[in-house]
């Protein structure tokens, strides 16, 4: 993608501009520092007179990234002289930039900026108490304001969600079936997690091979259809057996106490 347009002819005078930077390298070794800032800053311009300038801002791997804040970040505007153009200090700029994950810079002389970029991937929201944030895989937040446009994907609770966040949303993947009725997982003591689902059924999962607990669900769910029943919660914590909760409305009653009879 070109965000700036596609550079005129122009006759550059490369010879010129080589030379004179060989000789600017020789020089700088003698050079007070201060005449070595106003020597750059000259050969910035007559390189600039000689057609290096920038006419293009190529960049490779944007999607969801601003266009106009990559070139904000950049610095640059079509004309700028293209050796004033810092790299490092342009990728440390544009890795502020929201979605940005990852940004390389180069200058393609005389007149094209090269930016190779990666980007966030959406995973899920963090939720911390109302407000909810967009994370990336590595937990990372994503700087998105239209957080409508990712309304399926999973809300992870916890104050260490994040940092597990890329495990649990495998886990629920290895299950598709299962993973499309997940509205929300809950961590739970900083060890396991409580998968609630769509319906307002919640499921324990245990603290150690919780990946096996949740085929183990699959399994059950495909033969008794356990999350289509009226349970509140599904505790899988224990590797040989289910405990199902029921709503209160279909807890047994305990039996009312007799009447006692006085004794004769």
């Amino acid at each position: 993608m070109r965000l700036l347009s596609h550079r005129p002819h122009i006759s550059t005078v490369i010879v010129f501009a080589l030379l004179a930077a060989g000789a600017a390298v020789l020089w700088r070794g003698h050079a007070a520092p201060a005449s070595w800032s106003n020597l750059e800053q000259r050969l910035i311009a007559l390189s600039a007179d000689a057609g290096f300038r920038v006419h293009a801002v190529q960049v490779v791997g944007r999607e969801r990234a601003s266009a106009a804040a990559i070139l904000a970040a950049l610095g640059v505007a079509r004309g700028t002289p293209i050796l004033s153009v810092d790299p490092t200090a342009a990728k440390a700029r544009l890795e502020q930039v929201p979605w940005v994950k990852t940004a390389s810079v180069y200058r393609r002389l005389p007149d094209t900026l090269f930016v190779q970029m990666t980007e966030q991937e959406p995973l899920a929201y963090w939720q911390r108490g109302n407000a909810l944030t967009l994370i990336d895989r590595d937990g990372k937040p994503i700087g998105a304001k239209n957080l409508g446009d990712y309304s399926r994907l999973p809300v992870l609770v916890g104050d260490d969600a994040p940092t597990n966040a890329d495990a649990v949303i495998k886990m629920l993947a290895s299950e598709p079936k299962l993973a499309e009725q997940v509205a929300a997982a809950v961590r739970v003591g900083g060890r396991r997690w409580n998968i609630e689902f769509k319906n307002g059924v919640s499921v324990a999962l245990p603290e150690d091979d919780a990946t096996g607990a949740w085929h183990r669900l699959a399994a059950i769910e495909k033969n008794h259809r356990i999350l289509e029943r009226r349970v509140t919660l599904v505790d899988l914590r224990l590797p040989d057996r289910v405990y199902l909760r029921l709503p209160p409305e279909l807890m047994p009653k305990p039996p009312k106490p007799g009447r006692k009879e006085n004794p004769v």
